[in-house]
């Protein structure tokens, strides 16, 4: 019986005779072949071949794969189904059913599944801790998986920084900071998480706030250019004008990360994108207003020499046409009730 023959019984049902390999007219008695291949620290080659059930759960097709290959018994196993078209290994739980798996899997690969085939099953060794133990997998071999996946478009293109921090491949805690670490030393002090804008404090200036890039930000979509408080500037703007709706841009961070500068900026931008000649006037004015304030509210810490002590919520007055009518600036004293003892070296 060919491969595709046996595909279709599967398929069909079709009980006449014993030609299907010992399987039994009972749907529940019939027996499928399951191949498996060892991927283990004592390398072998052969591949197992098991007969089971279509209830046969992950448990029981490890235990009978461990003990057709001479196994270890007092090691722990995992199953894992390769899908090699969608990149995949996934490692099956041990309620799973494999059967289930396979017949899921394209015709061809159901009665018989050999590596060429692209879809099979693995046996791989587990960690005490829960984690798989890879074996054979030098780096060089690797690095030219990652390469050929990412050629064959089922993995992102290599990248050494991410612009959105939702783009990386692997996310930790540790893959975030090694991220913005790594844009910061390239001078790129901002980063995307979705709409959210990470800003890094480089305390230095940096030539990236001069108005020909408030007009290079001017109407493109977030995330189509590289990250910049303007382009945040730029959609809120834009999204009033088109939606008739007020728009809010929260910045917050801790003692020293450039929470009133960055404000200093989004001020800048919006009043430069009413594009006349009003704009001006009012962003001295409102940004003038901020040092005023600061004089009666503002304090030493460990990080910043100039910390505010209040919260300030700024509310920028357009007319229908886009132009800047004016400002109001409210404050709320937050160390009322929060500041309750002087820490060393502030004041």
């Amino acid at each position: 019986m060919s491969v595709r023959d046996g595909a279709a019984t599967m398929a069909t049902n079709a009980g006449g005779g014993g030609g299907g390999g010992g399987w039994s007219n009972d749907p529940d008695d019939r027996m499928y072949l399951l191949q498996i291949y060892p991927r283990l620290a004592a390398q072998s080659s052969t591949c197992c071949n098991l007969r089971v059930q279509k209830n046969a759960t992950t448990a029981s097709v490890i235990a009978d794969a461990a003990a057709a290959l001479g196994l270890d018994p007092g090691r722990l196993y995992v199953l894992a189904e390769v899908k090699e078209s969608g990149g995949e290994e996934w490692i099956l739980e041990a309620g799973d059913l494999p059967v289930q798996r396979v017949l899921l899997w394209p015709r061809k690969a159901q009665e018989q599944h050999p590596q060429g085939f692209g879809f099979y099953f693995l046996l791989q060794e587990r960690n005490h801790d829960g984690s798989i133990h890879y074996v054979h997998l030098p780096p060089l071999f690797k690095e030219q998986e990652v390469q050929r996946l990412a050629a064959r478009g089922f993995l992102p293109p290599p990248q050494d920084d991410f612009a959105d921090l939702c783009n990386l491949p692997v996310l930790s805690e540790d893959s975030i900071l090694n991220n913005l670490r790594t844009r910061f030393y390239k001078k790129k002090i901002y980063t995307y998480a979705g709409s959210i804008l990470v800003a890094i404090n480089p305390f230095k200036f940096l030539p990236i706030y001069n108005p020909k890039y408030v007009k290079m930000y001017e109407k493109h979509q977030l995330g189509k250019l590289e990250p910049h408080i303007f382009a945040i500037a730029d959609v809120a703007y834009y999204a009033m004008l088109r939606k008739r709706v007020n728009q809010c841009i929260v910045i917050s961070g801790e003692s020293g990360s450039g929470k009133t500068q960055s404000t200093n900026f989004l001020i800048h931008c919006l009043t430069a994108l009413s594009q006349k000649g009003y704009a001006s006037g009012v962003e001295r004015t409102i940004l003038g207003a901020g040092p005023v304030l600061e004089a009666f509210g503002n304090a030493k810490t460990a990080h910043n020499n100039n910390s505010s002590r209040f919260g300030k919520f700024i509310q920028v007055n357009y007319l229908e046409s886009g132009v800047v009518r004016g400002a109001v600036v409210e404050k709320y004293l937050l160390e009322k009730s929060r500041l309750v003892s002087r820490e060393k070296n502030e004041r």
